[in-house]
């Protein structure tokens, strides 16, 4: 649902969108940038690559919008005020091969209602070419629609570790111990090869209590030291992609917040991992990590 105010140039346009998922869930899919990448391209004829991610304040985003054929948008956006599962506030600066066509800002608000969540986006944007607050009104009724999509399917977990974020990432990013705590109880590692990097893999097999191999292949995106790991599941070298996941570390006075969060490729992927009990399979992981570090 949109509610706008137009002139010639300026223009307060309003989206809003109930979405089946909690109001934690929904927050994560708008602000982290791994999923942020699936639900961004307002269209399938639309590719976005992004060139930075960022989502802190003071952070910056850049990326190309392409089209076949066609000229790319480039989009540089920023952070300026974020208050957790409650508001964002950002500016963005939209351009084509050099020439700027729109400069605007966004206020995302949150709230709970019940098991849903509700997000607003205002957006009040300066145009300085023709018809960009069309442009800005399809993309974002699109971008809403697809960020629902990316919630509803999203699989978020979290863990408050005490140790600080410094040890935590130590062992997560380690290519010797993070194979030594990973996974549910009783389930362990063989690594065939582990670069954790970016642009790095690990590729492993799960081993149950019983026995039973699970070939798993982890593609490394983005690797922000001390705060940040994005990465794909695959399922073993070469096979289909399960899912699209971030872990973020977040120091809390000397603790800290481990949120590990999951984009399936599909709503029945998602279905069947909640159906498996991926959720607590996922904490067990986390808990394996604190006892890892002695925490716990």
């Amino acid at each position: 649902m949109s509610r706008d105010l137009v002139s010639d140039r300026f223009a307060t346009l309003t989206f809003e969108r109930e979405v089946a998922a909690p109001l934690a869930t929904l927050y994560a899919a708008w602000i982290s940038p791994a999923a942020r990448a699936v639900w961004a391209a307002p269209a399938p004829s639309v590719t976005v690559e992004f060139l930075e991610a960022d989502s802190r304040v003071g952070g910056r985003e850049v990326s190309l919008c392409k089209v076949a054929g066609e000229p790319d948008i480039r989009v540089e956006a920023g952070w300026l005020d974020i208050v957790p599962e409650a508001r964002t506030v950002g500016y963005e600066v939209v351009s084509r091969e050099g020439e700027n066509l729109s400069a605007a800002l966004a206020t995302a608000e949150f709230s709970a209602e019940g098991a849903k969540s509700r997000i607003l986006v205002t957006v009040q944007l300066a145009s300085l070419a023709a018809e960009m607050a069309e442009g800005y009104r399809q993309g974002f009724t699109a971008g809403m629609a697809n960020l629902a999509g990316v919630a509803e399917r999203t699989m978020l977990l979290e863990r408050v570790i005490k140790a600080p974020v410094g040890v935590v990432w130590g062992a997560w990013m380690n290519p010797v111990t993070l194979p030594q705590w990973w996974g549910p109880d009783g389930y362990s590692c063989r690594t065939s090869r582990i670069d954790l990097r970016d642009g790095g893999e690990w590729l492993f097999d799960m081993i149950g209590p019983d026995g039973k191999v699970w070939p798993n292949h982890h593609r490394y995106g983005r690797v922000i030291e001390g705060a940040r790991i994005e990465y794909a599941l695959h399922a073993g070298e070469g096979g289909p992609k399960h899912a699209d996941a971030w872990a973020d570390f977040v120091d809390e006075g000397g603790v800290t917040r481990v949120r590990l969060g999951m984009v399936f490729k599909t709503p029945e992927e998602f279905a069947g991992a909640n159906s498996f009990g991926a959720v607590e399979l996922g904490l067990q992981t986390l808990g394996k990590l604190a006892r890892f570090v002695g925490a716990d």
